[in-house]
């Protein structure tokens, strides 16, 4: 049952549900304590996979096609349907071992959904964004699934070897069988291009500049957004001097102030204002300056420059797998020059991420940075590229500082899938926050100061 259901989750990323690994979990949990009948499973599995009311629709049309008895799914089956026998289907399957990605093409079903799931081709399936690229990019996806392979396996080897298995004739039904079944998978290719680009085509139409991810603006809307960043920090900066007046002024002490009147019969000629004093916390930011996150650090690089004051000490580092301060940098240089050496050259940013080795360096070189006053905002998209995660040592440092704060600029639905450590991170955080686009990042900023 967990296969069968492993294979409707993968049905669903397919159709472009976000499922991330803790989420297939919670499925197969709650599979568990329901149980298996039809619509309460059905009732159990969307709490958990389906995020937007306008998305059940579609969920549940594709429950229904994947749980309901009909044509066979399994290739086996769908041969046996078409009239050949099991000593012919299992000479096929012997053939097919070896773990050849056009075996699993050749099966079809739910093989070739764990395909089109691979980061490789969702990448090139994300990159096809106008019409004019389809053809382009539907050559590609078919490469990237070796079907050219597949097609010259069935007249070459596959085609001699059946032929020795099971017969001349037989072998050339079957191997017809088969390209029918590539034909399909190919018809499928298309099919989930073209659902892309219509998508990417509404979203290019209902997105404004709050709501656009961070990392597909265009130069005009990167400037928008850093004119929006600059606005931002001056109402935040105003809207401390307010607080500041009126901390000035003290904080009403109403048993002193009872106390006093008692001199004029109890009646309050003076209010007793006691002092608030209200420390300013120190800053340390961590950002990761890497390829696929460095669109969002600038951003936030330039926010933080601009909201210095509201700190006692800001101090801000970058990191791919080395980590180094710039905190010099935006004390030297105009915040453009500033935020550009400090995103792009300072510590080698076009390598890999290590996140792991970027923590225990920053623990160990950088320990005075971090002390119970300060506030530790980390900035990356906890993508590990499969090497020790570091968590332990997050957990060290928010043991040490007066919170440590998680800005991921990818949506919550993607932690844990692959190589993202996110899910680890967040258990050692104080806070996690989606960071994608405009909008998200004004919430954390105001998350920061508040």
């Amino acid at each position: 049952m967990l296969q069968v259901l492993d294979d409707f989750l993968f049905r669903l990323r397919r159709d472009g549900f976000s499922v991330s690994t803790t989420q297939a979990i919670d499925v197969a949990r709650a599979a568990r304590e329901v149980g298996f009948d039809k619509g309460v499973l059905r009732e159990a599995i969307a709490c958990v996979v389906v995020d937007r009311a306008e998305r059940r629709p579609r969920f549940n049309q594709l429950f229904e096609e994947f749980f309901t008895p009909g044509a066979p799914r399994d290739l086996a089956a769908r041969l046996l349907a078409q009239g050949f026998s099991q000593d012919e289907i299992n000479a096929l399957q012997e053939i097919l071992e070896g773990g050849e990605r056009w075996a699993a093409l050749m099966a079809g079903g739910a093989g070739l959904d764990h395909l089109l799931a691979r980061d490789e081709l969702q990448e090139l399936l994300g990159l096809a964004q106008t019409p004019s690229t389809r053809g382009y990019y539907v050559h590609r996806l078919l490469e990237a699934l070796a079907l050219p392979t597949a097609r010259s396996a069935l007249s070459a080897r596959l085609s001699q070897e059946l032929a020795e298995a099971i017969g001349w004739d037989r072998a050339q039904e079957l191997m017809q069988a088969l390209g029918g079944q590539l034909d399909e998978v190919e018809r499928l290719v298309h099919a989930e291009l073209d659902a892309r680009l219509v998508q990417a085509e509404e979203e290019r139409e209902s997105r404004t500049l709050e709501t656009a991810p961070l990392t597909s603006l265009s130069v005009e809307e990167r400037e928008q957004v850093r004119q929006a960043v600059r606005r931002l920090a001056e109402r935040l900066r105003g809207a401390l001097r307010v607080r500041n007046r009126h901390r000035r002024r003290g904080r009403l002490d109403p048993t002193r102030t009872v106390r006093r009147s008692l001199a004029s019969g109890g009646v309050p000629f003076a209010q007793v204002r006691v002092d608030r004093r209200r420390e300013r916390p120190k800053l340390a930011i961590l950002c990761d300056v890497s390829d696929s996150v460095r669109p969002v650090a600038a951003f936030m690089l330039e926010l933080v420059y601009a909201l210095q004051e509201l700190f006692e000490r800001a101090r801000s580092f970058v990191f791919v797998s080395d980590v180094e301060e710039v905190t010099r940098l935006f004390e030297e240089e105009p915040v453009s020059t500033a935020v550009a050496r400090a995103a792009s050259s300072m510590v080698g940013a076009r390598g890999n991420s290590s996140y792991g080795r970027a923590l225990r360096l920053f623990e160990g070189r950088y320990r005075d940075a971090v002390d119970r006053r300060t506030i530790v905002v980390i900035l990356g998209d906890g993508r590990t590229n499969y090497q020790a995660s570091g968590a332990e040592v997050l957990g060290r440092i928010r043991e040490r500082a007066k919170r440590v704060l998680w800005l991921c600029p990818e949506p919550r639905a993607q932690w844990g899938m692959g190589d993202s450590a996110m899910p680890a991170y967040a258990k050692q955080a104080t806070r996690v926050l989606e960071v994608t686009n405009a909008a998200d990042l004004e919430k954390a900023a105001r998350d920061l100061v508040g």
